[in-house]
Order: C-alpha cells, then sequence, then structure tokens
C-alpha cells in the first residue's frame, strides 16, 4: 500500500529554481537602479544605528538610532573595494524622493 508523502525539504529545494544569492554576496543589500546608475542598498534598523552621518542628499545629520540605508555604487570605476569605501548613509525618505 503506497502513501502519498509530501516532499520533505530538501526534495522541495530542488524542485525550486536557483535563488538570487546577489545579497548574500553584498551583505544583504539589493540592487536598484536611480537615475540610470545601478546602486547597492542596504536598510539599517534604528537598533543597528550606532553612529551619526551627514546624509549627503539634503546635508543633515542621520543620528544615532535612526532608521536609514546605506548605498554605493554597484559600478564604481575602482571596483567594488572601492565602492564600499565610498558607501554613503541616506535618510530613508531622502532616498526615495532622489
Amino acid at each position: 500500500m503506497a502513501r502519498n508523502r509530501r516532499p520533505n525539504k530538501y526534495q522541495r529545494a530542488a524542485q525550486e529554481p536557483p535563488r538570487d544569492v546577489t545579497r548574500l554576496a553584498y551583505g544583504g543589500a539589493r540592487k536598484e537602479l536611480r537615475r540610470g546608475v545601478e546602486w547597492f542598498v542596504r536598510e539599517i534598523p534604528a537598533h543597528r544605528a550606532e553612529k551619526a552621518y551627514r546624509c549627503p542628499e539634503c546635508g543633515t545629520e542621520v543620528p544615532i538610532g535612526q532608521a536609514h540605508l546605506v548605498a554605493w555604487s554597484a559600478e564604481h570605476f575602482f571596483g567594488d573595494e572601492a565602492a564600499v569605501r565610498d558607501r554613503r548613509h541616506y535618510h530613508l525618505h531622502c532616498w526615495r524622493l532622489a
């Protein structure tokens, strides 16, 4: 007598198409297209915002404890390491309006 068994998690994973691992490779960042330029963007929750930064869009401070996002160019002329060094912290609303 054959029983109908549901596939286990390994069988389900084998049936699913492969996932995009870009976010894992770039610290959980997603890729966004802004003004014709690709950016990596990572959201920083309030509990992880441990330093104050200057928002490049509005010029005001992103204070400690405020949720914000970090963006860096996906097409940096000098490569990925330089892009990460040049990353900038934006207010969430400033990034959305930019």
